[in-house]
This record gives structure tokens, sequence and C-alpha cells, in this order.
């Protein structure tokens, strides 16, 4: 039997990631030596401490029953201690805390929560997919482009009438994937207060408030205000946990209430052993620095991206050191499928095409800092030798 997909699936394209993933496949099985810069899974382990953590909590059978959907009360109350120490910002873990099955679910679940089909929702271009595609597209809602260029490095230009006052909400992502750049808490004080007099939902990702480099700090959009605001943060970027799908929303206690609502309609929340885990990881945190585990993963972050950033210059590209994300963002001469598809089938080097992250990233490149130093130095060489031909 066959049947037609709902409109809204229709209107959603190819995920680019899948299509990569899925040339990568074919080539693997030709044989091929594949040095892959494409998605943003760390390669470092989740430290140690963390694991045996994990491990206590998996053998305690008090926790292999249901969690909450809403997250554990410790979890939470880990969350609002974190928000405290590193932005020293007071949250209530009961109403303001929602633990999610990483932070992807819960972006697209805010939507769900808020937004009525035909409203508009604002969405940076290029953007992480899941702002115009996941969220606003399957609320059957319309996604409005908002520009992000070079020009005013990659933040929403500051001039009357760029931002749509009739949309319901607006998703921000600072340090930005894919692009890299980072922001003040100054810059965000305008579009905050913009928000509330449009009353227009803040959907702020901060999945990589913690991989930031030298002095800079990433802000929190609740050291600004939290009317009408919600915060997402992850533990897979900041401990190396992309596998255990462990994310968490803070904020206006009237969104995080309709989030819990949502979630409590679609899952029965993250396993209790993963969470205590998380709980641990955060504990880590003393106050606005960094723990020793998140710098020594920084330290070689750091040393990844001076070799590629030099490689890549070397080879006639402009590339900026970015303060924070572990991603490098390029422009390239033509299409940047074209250019993706080029490494992949001539050097075995996995890259991602801008153009997947919006039209606003067609001409550039995202690599990801994933790989060790000499792969990267291998990927370099390959890539020059094939872009001398």
């Amino acid at each position: 039997m066959s049947f037609q997909f709902a409109n809204r699936v229709n209107k959603i394209p190819p995920y680019l990631f899948a299509e990569i993933e899925e040339k990568v496949r074919v080539k693997k099985a030709q044989g091929v030596d594949i040095i892959d810069f494409g998605i943003g899974d760390p390669d470092l382990p989740t430290p140690a401490p963390i694991v045996e953590e994990l491990r206590k909590h998996v053998l305690d059978p008090e926790n292999h029953n249901y969690p909450s959907s809403a997250g554990e009360p410790e979890t939470r109350q880990a969350v609002a201690d974190f928000y405290k120490k590193r932005f020293d910002v007071d949250i209530d873990p009961r109403g303001q805390v929602c633990i999610l099955l990483g932070s992807k679910e819960g972006l697209a679940n805010i939507a769900r929560a808020f937004v009525n089909p035909g409203e508009k929702v604002l969405c940076p271009d290029p953007a992480y997919p899941v702002y115009a595609q996941g969220a606003t597209t399957l609320c059957d809602a319309v996604p409005v482009r908002v520009p992000l260029s070079p020009e005013h490095n990659f933040q929403i230009e500051d001039s009357p009438g760029i931002l749509d006052r009739t949309a319901k909400m607006l998703y921000l992502n600072y340090p930005n994937n894919p692009t890299g750049a980072c922001v003040s808490k100054e810059y965000l004080i305008g579009l905050y207060q913009w928000c509330v007099q449009t009353q227009t939902v803040m959907v702020y990702d901060n999945a990589y408030s913690e991989l930031t480099f030298g002095d800079y700090s990433a802000p929190s959009i609740l050291e600004v205000g939290d009317e009408g605001v919600i915060e997402f943060g992850s533990l897979s970027k900041t401990f190396n946990m992309t596998g255990y799908r462990l994310g968490y929303a803070v904020g206006d206690a009237n969104l995080i209430t309709g989030l819990k609502k949502v979630k409590s309609q679609i899952d029965s929340g993250a396993p209790k052993f993963v969470q205590k885990a998380a709980a641990f990881a955060l504990e880590q945190y003393k106050g606005r620095e960094q723990p020793k585990m998140v710098r020594d993963n920084m330290r070689i972050f750091e040393e990844r991206r001076d070799i590629m950033v030099r490689g890549l210059r070397s080879m006639g590209f402009k590339v900026d050191l970015p303060k924070g994300t572990f991603y490098l963002w390029f422009r390239v001469d033509g299409s940047s499928m074209r250019f993706a598809d080029r490494m992949l089938n001539e050097a075995g080097v996995v890259v991602t095409p801008g153009v997947g992250f919006g039209q606003g990233g067609e001409g550039f490149i995202r690599m990801a800092l994933t790989q060790s130093s000499a792969r990267i130095e291998e990927a370099l060489g390959r890539m020059e030798k094939v872009l001398r031909k």
C-alpha cells in the first residue's frame, strides 16, 4: 500500500545530513578512507567521571522506571544551580526548568506549544534547519527569513523594519551554528527589548555556550531578562554527550509550562540514570569558569582550530578564527554543494555545504573540528592536491 505524506511533510526539503550520510556510506563501501568534518558530533569521549557516574546509576533498579516528562527534581535543581553559578541568574527549578531529550526536540516542541497554523516565525538564515523546518513548517506556520551576512558579522542587521513585528516567535543562536559568530550581552539587550515590545516569543538556542576560546564567555539571554524568553541548552557538546540525548529549557514560566504540556503528550522523559549523570556533569561548575574536563576538551579543539585555519588560509580561503563553537565557516567559489561533492569524490573529505543551512549559506562551507590533529593535517593535504588540479 502507498500513502501520501501530509502536506506539512511534503513542504520539508530532504535533510541534508541524511543525504551526506548516504553518500559517505557508498564511498566507505567502495573502500575509500573517509575523513569526516560534516556532522558536529565530537570524536572525544565523554569524560570518565561522568561515565562512572552513569554506570553507578544504571546499576540502581530505582532508576529503571519511568521518569517524569518534565525532568527529575534533582536534575532540574542542577540546571538551576548551573545557571546561578555560570550566569548569576536565579531560576525556579520547579516552574522555570524542563529537561529534554536533547535540545533539538525542545526547539521543535516549543513551536507546537505556541505557534498556530499560518502564523509567522522569524528564522535566521543561515541557521540550524530545525528552526524553519522541524519547528515552523511542521506547525503549518510560515518561516520568515532573517538574513545573517558576513558584512554584519552574521548578526541580525540593526536597522528599522528588518524584523517583522507581526511574527509570533524569533529563533536566535549564539555562539552560532553554522557560522561560529559570537555576540555580547549588550548586543542581546536590543533584541530582547524588541521582543518584549512586540510580544514576540524569543527562543534562544544556547547549545554552544561552553564551547568558547580565549577570554570570551558566552552570555545567557536570561542575563538580560526572562519575560517572553525561553533558552535551550545541551549536554551534547559541552561534555561530549551527544548520544545521551539530554538537554534542558529554562526561562519564562508560562513558556516552560506550555513546553511541558506538549511533552507530556509525546514522550515519557529522559532515562533517570542519564539525568543523574547529567546533573553530576553540571555540578562540576563551581563558578563562571569552565571546569577542568571542559577546559581539557577546549584545548584540543583550539589546537585543531588553529591547524585547520592555517591550512585553509594557505590554500587561499579567507577563514576567521572563531571565538565559539567547533565549526569553521568560509566562502568558496561557486556552488557549495559542488565543492562538497568534489571534496568527497576526489579527496575523501566530508565537508558540509552551506546551502543546507538556508539560501544565505550558499557559497559557504562548514567544517567541524571533530577529527584528530593528524587527520586534519592529512585532510588538508588531500584538499590542497584537489584544488591544485
